[in-house]
């Protein structure tokens, strides 16, 4: 949590600030994609491909977030049907089954035991409110879902913090401790020379405040020099950390703690602590099937209003690049992510291709793009004007500490924290600077290969997909980069 907080302090405020300012001052040049903003503020003629990383970031986690949504409702269907929420299930068996962990292709099924069904409807529904447009879809969605979610989400969280000591004869399993081992820091020192930490949290950052997408500096480019810029990434950023810790991480770690101990909770990932450990809980717990519905449907409500929002970035791309009307570049997304989402769909066996496009685009790309967000803002753009931008109709500002942090520190950061996510997460450093040894980690094994172990054909199929997705991106962004790169001139012409 320390590491946490100090990330979201340094790199997680400064990269929101800056994509809300680069988003609307690039929208005041008539763009709202990714590639067009970078041809706009830098005005050199390879700035915009640069940005079509802010396009393939948000299709490529898309085509498997949707599969993972489909997860969400899925489990909530199975606490009605009554598949999930009584004791004896093997809560670990029954998510490998529902989600094809165990063979490919054996998610394809269209039962309400398999994922197949879900996968469906969830894909649809996100096509039918992006297609509606921002107000009445998006805005029109999450109008009603966020509301809700809370709703339910403090309903929970008052059931979880009223259990007491729910397992007979174990008082030490109690919610004030599950609360401690939340929250009570440990070995502290010895804990924060971990770079794995740091890295841990720095990732987890981007992907819960969505910086370094391409998702928030697209949706800024429709607002006006009267919207305030400063307040609502405020409100924003701190909104998800209400949610994010102060809902779902006293909800998810205190309950598992309680019904687990520390020992069942050690070692769990995301997917393992929400999809198999949580489930074990609910089971536990009086109303258990109740509290379950409720729980899988919030985060199927919140994964909607995800996956809608990583939509947005690639229907502009299409729309200015082109020249097309929405019809058509919801047509042409349909196709392009229904592809990438049946891949996934298909290739469930331990969740490799899932798991291969979440490391190299969730992960290595958004770490590259969050940098180069927090470049532009703080040594294109230049930092004074970046304030000056971000200040128009401000109703609160910047505080002035965060110049040198948006210009120096959080650039430094990232790139200490980069180049140790690649020693360690790619090349394998042992972390020993005298007798260094580097033994590549399996996502890169699985590319190359090994003497021993031939490299993994799904692996290497999930990154061929996302080269095809680039190149083709690439190609459009070619296509419209003459006008962009004469937008810009004119601009400067006109302000000069």
């Amino acid at each position: 949590m320390i590491a946490y907080f100090i990330s979201l302090l340094i790199i997680g405020m400064s990269i929101c600030w800056a994509e809300w300012t680069l988003g609307r001052y690039a929208g005041r040049f008539g763009v709202h994609s990714s590639p067009a903003m970078f041809a706009v503020l830098i005005r050199k003629p390879w700035a915009k491909y640069l940005g079509v990383l802010g396009i393939i970031i948000p299709i490529g986690i898309y085509m498997y977030y949707v599969y993972i949504e489909a997860w969400c409702l899925g489990y909530a269907v199975s606490y009605l049907t009554g598949d999930l929420g009584r004791p004896g299930v093997d809560a670990g068996q029954h998510f490998a089954n529902f989600v094809g962990a165990t063979k490919d292709g054996f998610a394809i099924g269209f039962s309400l035991k398999q994922v197949g069904i879900f996968v469906i409807a969830v894909y649809f529904l996100n096509f039918f409110l992006i297609y509606r447009g921002l107000a009445r879809g998006i805005e029109l969605f999450c109008k009603f879902a966020m509301p809700s979610l809370i709703v339910i989400a403090i309903i929970i969280l008052i059931r979880v913090l009223t259990l007491g000591s729910p397992v007979e004869g174990k008082p030490e399993l109690s919610v004030l401790n599950g609360l401690g081992f939340m929250w009570n820091p440990g070995e502290v020192a010895q804990q924060l020379k971990n770079p794995q930490l740091w890295m841990a949290a720095a990732g987890q950052i981007f992907f819960s405040l969505s910086v370094g997408f391409g998702i928030i500096a697209t949706y800024a480019s429709y607002l006006t020099d009267k919207d305030d810029v400063v307040l609502s990434g405020l409100t924003a950023t701190a909104a998800n950390e209400f949610c994010e810790v102060g809902l779902g991480g006293l909800i998810t770690l205190p309950a598992g703690f309680m019904f687990l101990g520390a020992a069942g909770l050690v070692g769990q990932g995301t997917f393992g602590l929400g999809f198999s450990v949580l489930p074990i809980v609910f089971s536990h717990m009086p109303f258990g099937a109740f509290f379950g519905f409720l729980f899988f449907f919030l985060l199927f409500l919140a994964a909607v209003t995800s996956s809608l929002s990583m939509l947005q970035p690639g229907i502009a791309f299409l729309e200015e690049a082109l020249s097309i009307r929405r019809r058509e570049s919801v047509a042409i997304l349909v196709f392009l992510t229904g592809m990438g989402s049946m891949f996934v769909w298909y290739f469930s066996q331990d969740l490799k291709a899932l798991d291969t496009i979440d490391f190299w685009v969730g992960t290595f790309m958004i770490f590259i793009q969050g940098s180069l967000m927090i470049i532009l803002f703080g040594w294109v753009v230049g930092i004074e004007k970046g304030f000056q931008e971000a200040h128009r109709g401000a109703n609160i500002r910047i505080p002035g500490f965060f110049r040198p942090i948006m210009k120096y520190v959080a650039p430094a950061y990232l790139a200490v924290i980069f180049v140790l996510w690649v020693l360690f997460n790619l090349l394998g450093w042992n972390g020993q600077f005298t007798g260094a040894e580097f033994n590549p980690t399996g996502y890169v094994l699985d590319l190359i290969g090994s003497p021993t172990v031939p490299p993994s054909t799904v692996a290497r199929l999930s990154v061929g997909i996302m080269i095809l997705v680039a190149v083709f991106m690439l190609v459009i962004t070619s296509i419209a980069g003459n006008r962009w790169d004469n937008l810009s001139t004119h601009k400067q012409e006109g302000n000069q």
